[in-house]
């Protein structure tokens, strides 16, 4: 990745940065006997080994792996009883240091967290790109270098979505200060702003960011699944609460685990995940051939990937530290910054 000089104009946004992604789930794990729900009928009570909760109601498409995990049974097969939940990230952040959520799913919005003393580690790479930067179809603004002026429309200042458009000013010398962000509470309202052109860019999540292109209505001018410098990384990782890893990694190397093979199915039937999510109700999108060609953008990596070593989460982490330093969200040097958030886990842990 090119290096690029400190960007100063974001000074104030590092806590606000601590926020939720829309992409974020999490699992609080608790030890006895399993309860109603989550555990494959064919799993005997005997091989449930743990009993958690998964904040993994998202409604977002790409946290399909939890939404797979669960209805596959995978997370039964590794022992591990599961309720699917929605919780808010400050339970979550107080449940990453007492120990009562094992595992959360979020971006790279979450590094400031770690450097901020939140008790987690990234664990594992998730999914590939999700959110696009959109305008009007007869907008003049074809590339970032006609954003100089711009407004653009977030869901929160220091939120992913932000710190992506940041991002990507800042890797083409173009300074926070250049730009005006404009934050809206939801999807639709930003996309309301744009069509009133009270803003001239809308950064969006799919399936939204990816519906509103194919009904005509915007064009995207970023879409951070293949346009540089986000494509081929992971935007979206597995973090673990820096308690469990010490005290019950087991568990640990059991979700991941699940999520691999989660990961691999839906990287062989794309189409039946789509179809399994949205009649479970876990996402509403009514489109089902782009729904599937999101969910094959994501990048979702198969067993072999990992066979093969293919996956390398830790340059993934370096490469968005060292992106997030550039801007000024991160302080800590990114090749020392990488040896306190990521931790690899020994996945044979807890298998016989």
């Amino acid at each position: 990745m090119k290096r690029k000089t400190l960007l100063t104009a974001v000074a104030g946004v590092l806590a606000l940065s601590t926020l939720l992604s829309a992409c974020g789930n999490g699992a609080a794990q608790s030890s006895g006997s399993p309860a109603p729900g989550g555990s494959d009928a064919s799993t005997p009570a005997s091989k449930i080994k743990w009993q958690i909760t998964i904040p993994g109601k998202s409604g977002s498409l790409c946290n399909a792996p939890t939404y797979i995990a669960y209805e596959k049974g995978f997370f039964a097969e590794e022992g591990i009883d599961v309720e699917l939940i929605t919780a808010d990230f400050e339970a979550k952040k107080v449940g990453l240091a007492n120990g009562t959520i094992a595992t959360i799913n979020g971006d790279f919005q979450y590094f400031p967290s770690i450097e901020a003393g939140v008790e987690m580690t990234v664990v594992e790479g998730l999914h590939q790109g999700c959110i696009k930067l959109n305008v009007l179809p007869d907008s003049d603004i074809q590339g970032v270098e006609d954003l100089v002026g711009a407004t653009i429309a977030v869901d929160e200042i220091g939120g992913t979505p932000y710190q992506v458009a940041l991002l990507w000013l800042a890797q083409n010398g173009i300074s926070a200060d250049q730009v005006t962000f404009l934050p809206f509470n939801d999807g639709a309202l930003e996309l309301e702003a744009l069509y009133k052109g009270d803003v001239d860019v809308a950064a969006l999540w799919d399936p939204l960011a990816t519906t509103s292109v194919e009904e005509g209505r915007v064009r995207t001018i970023l879409d951070i699944s293949k346009d540089e410098p986000f494509a081929g990384h992971y935007c979206c990782f597995l973090y673990a609460s820096n308690k469990v890893l010490k005290e019950d990694p087991e568990l640990i190397a059991a979700e991941l685990r699940a999520y691999h093979k989660a990961q691999n199915w839906i990287y062989e039937n794309p189409e039946e995940a789509v179809e399994l999510v949205t009649e479970k109700q876990y996402v509403s999108i009514e489109d089902h051939d782009l729904a599937v060609s999101l969910v094959k953008s994501y990048g979702y990596p198969s067993t072999e990937d990992y066979e093969k070593n293919a996956v390398d989460v830790a340059a993934d982490v370096e490469y968005f530290a060292q992106a997030l330093y550039d801007i000024g969200f991160l302080t800590t040097k990114p090749e020392e910054y990488v040896k306190s958030a990521y931790t690899e886990v020994d996945l044979t842990l807890g298998q016989k």
